[in-house]
């Protein structure tokens, strides 16, 4: 197969277009070791559950572990009930929220990982405090230095 310009793939994309060969597995088809191990499971299925159960209820920690998983699916993120100043648009009110966000995290209110990720929403905050903050001030000095070479103007023309 010659390579034309334009004809390399990149990463995921390792067939050329129009290859009728390489299109992969059909959207929605299932692996063949899954179908054959769900076959195995269909008539034992609930026999080896009951014996993981008792298993777990034995005492064994890896058939425990195994319940638990099941039972309890791993949570990810959760909705995150806070007091905090109610001033955050300055950078002292951000310095608050901030305090406020570390005393829960010391307190077991909310884990670091989710302290971490409030100080990450501040630190987005603060920045667009201050690029507005940066806005509003070089609009002032652009208005200052604007009317004032109108003001030379004017006082160059009637001289």
């Amino acid at each position: 197969m010659s390579k034309t310009k334009g004809a390399r793939r990149g990463p995921g994309k390792p067939f050329q277009r129009g290859n009728r060969f390489g299109k992969g597995r059909p959207t929605g088809s299932r692996n063949t070791v899954t179908l054959t191990l769900e076959a195995l499971l269909d008539g034992d299925g609930e026999a080896i559950t009951r014996k993981a159960i008792d298993l777990a209820k034995a005492g064994n920690e890896a058939a425990l572990r195994l319940c638990l998983e099941r039972l309890i699916a791993p949570r990810k993120e959760r909705p995150v009930r806070l007091r905090l100043p109610d001033d955050s648009s300055t950078a002292e009110g951000i310095s608050q929220t901030l305090a406020a966000i570390v005393a829960s995290a010391a307190q077991g209110e909310i884990t670091i990982g989710e302290a971490v990720q409030l100080a990450g929403l501040l630190e987005i905050r603060r920045k667009a405090i201050e690029t507005q903050e940066f806005e509003r001030r070089l609009a002032e000095m652009e208005n200052r230095v604007n009317s004032e070479e109108s003001e030379s103007r004017k006082g160059g023309r009637s001289s």
